[in-house]
């Protein structure tokens, strides 16, 4: 039993070590897509620890409404599922300016983030998420965006 418990214990530590592992210290790239238009995000994310990491997003969307500038901060929390594929969830909140035709002005928003991600060999990283965003304003209708995107980053 005690052998047992062993070999249990350091597969928990190898697997946490990996786990570890799995998170470059810095990512830069783009973010690119959205929820009923196009939009494009400088996207950079720093290691803090283990399994966590912060994601920053400045970008711009071109809707079929509306045209924004946001800056988006995110809490993420990865995790592997095999071989170089990670999952991950995360939540935050940003704040933007927005122009919709004769109405326009700033917002602020919350979002929650989860998707997948592959790690290459090389220093490459690749994603797919799906970030709500519910956004709140005094001068538009405050709503809820299902913001779904493709990232491509260099981990250095």
């Amino acid at each position: 039993m005690k052998k047992i418990l062993g070999v249990f214990a350091i597969i928990l530590l190898a697997s946490l070590s990996a786990q570890a592992q799995s998170i470059s210290k810095n990512a830069l790239g783009l973010r690119i897509g959205d929820n009923d238009g196009f939009g494009g995000e400088v996207s950079y994310q720093r290691y803090l620890k283990e399994n966590n990491r912060l994601e920053f997003d400045l970008g711009w969307r071109d809707s079929n409404n509306v045209d924004a500038f946001k800056l988006v901060g995110l809490y993420q929390w990865v995790m592997p599922i095999e071989g170089n594929f990670n999952w991950f969830v995360g939540a935050g909140a940003g704040i933007g300016s927005f122009d919709a035709g004769e109405n326009d002005g700033t917002f602020a928003l919350i979002a929650g983030d989860i998707g997948i991600e592959y790690n290459f060999d090389f220093p490459l990283i690749l994603s797919l998420d799906m970030r709500p965003e519910l956004g709140f304003n005094d001068n538009y209708s405050d709503d809820l965006d299902l913001d779904i995107a493709l990232g491509i980053r260099y981990q250095f």
